[in-house]
């Protein structure tokens, strides 16, 4: 009855892990939320108040399909003045979120049967992305050895006839790893070799701690495929905004595409957005990328001292990928007990890939510092009744 392409889509667990966090909620249990990849902070008052104006200005129609031209015009002002690294408006594209960007990066660049090398673990919904369009794609294990990136050669060696490009993150969903200048530079050379093309994923642009190479991918490689979003350095998660800085010769197709498949994005959205790059705005969301660093430290020092070990400090994004073997148990069963009996949610690493995904856990520290003092004391007491 349905189409075959379902029975290939894995659940995506954390949603069930939120599921029952909000059934004991509604029992009258408080839960500590480490599972939501979701700042936990309102969006910025600017960007509000924006959206509120633009509402009883009654801009509420629809707009090109390519976004707003004082948007695109405002994004490329950031990548120049804030990032360092001039982009023309023309070749951005606005999205109804990040999510719309790898669909139609998909329909235009695969065809049926074709594959796309991720990296594993990453971020699971990149494989529906993919088959989608009817494309495969083929993980590629990374290890904190290697900074969970994958290595030129690996590329190189799983590259087939049917490959047809490589996506990678950076900051990267679950580990928080970052590629370097030369790294990306290294990859995008065997891709090009390749004849492929090479998609960045830089959602959590923006949310990098302590010095970095570079902002952006586009000052390394400008041929790429570049991928953001307003969710998470800008908190607009709700808002179902992102936008694609694409090659010259691609934003046809994709424009089409957005046409066909969306007509445009939220006109509330994007006019909200141009407060987004406004100076009060960047100032809060500066003060909250520290935060979201302080709160890294806190995590990180208080699962290391109860026996964790978190193999590769995250650069970038707001997780930490958590190394649970000392505990005995499978990542799916560490997860399921601490929700059910310490009320504590904690994202298990199988959804994340196959690759050491039984003995790693993902905690996201998008709470506060009083909360995450409360799930590391349930923990505790978590590990002395289980010992």
């Amino acid at each position: 009855m349905f189409a075959d392409r379902i029975d290939r889509i894995s659940p995506f667990r954390v949603m069930e892990l939120m599921a029952r966090a909000k059934a004991l909620e509604a029992q009258g249990h408080r839960v500590v939320h480490f599972e939501v990849g979701e700042p936990d902070f309102e969006t910025a008052g600017p960007i509000v108040t924006a959206g509120h104006q633009a509402l009883d200005a009654g801009r509420t129609k629809y707009t090109q399909a390519q976004g707003l031209p004082e948007l695109r015009r405002a994004i490329s002002s950031y990548y120049g003045a804030r990032l360092g690294c001039p982009v023309d408006e023309s070749r951005i594209v606005v999205t109804s979120g990040a999510s719309a960007g790898l669909t139609m990066l998909a329909g235009l660049l695969l065809n049926p049967f074709d594959e796309v090398l991720i990296t594993d673990p990453g971020y699971p919904c990149n494989e529906v992305f993919i088959q989608l369009v009817g494309a495969d794609p083929v993980r590629l294990p990374v290890s904190a050895e290697h900074g969970y990136l994958p290595l030129p050669a690996q590329v190189d060696a799983s590259w087939t006839d049917r490959t047809k490009g490589l996506l990678i993150a950076s900051p990267a969903n679950p580990t928080g790893a970052m590629i370097s200048a030369a790294g990306l530079r290294e990859l995008n050379s065997v891709v090009v070799q390749r004849q492929g093309f090479l998609i960045l994923d830089e959602i959590y642009q923006g949310l990098v701690y302590g010095s970095s190479e570079f902002s952006t991918g586009l000052a390394v490689c400008d041929d790429i495929y570049v991928l953001n979003s307003f969710s998470k350095y800008f908190g607009m998660t709700g808002w179902r905004l992102g936008w694609l800085v694409l090659p010259q010769e691609a934003v046809e197709g994709v424009v089409k595409l957005a046409q066909n498949l969306y007509i445009s994005p939220s006109a509330i959205a994007q006019y909200a957005a141009l407060a987004a790059f406004s100076d009060s705005a960047l100032q809060i969301h500066e003060q909250r990328r520290l935060e979201f660093a302080s709160r890294r430290d806190r995590l990180s020092d208080g699962l290391t001292e109860l026996g964790f070990t978190i193999n590769l400090q995250p650069a970038g994004a707001f997780y930490l990928y958590v190394d649970i073997s000392h505990t005995g148990m499978s990542s799916v069963d560490f997860c399921w007990r601490l929700i059910n009996e310490f009320q504590v949610a904690v994202t298990p690493g199988i959804d994340f890939g196959d690759f050491g995904a039984k003995e790693h856990v993902r905690f996201a520290y998008t709470v506060s510092g009083p909360d995450i003092d409360l799930g590391l004391e349930r923990i505790a007491r978590a590990l002395k009744a289980w010992a």
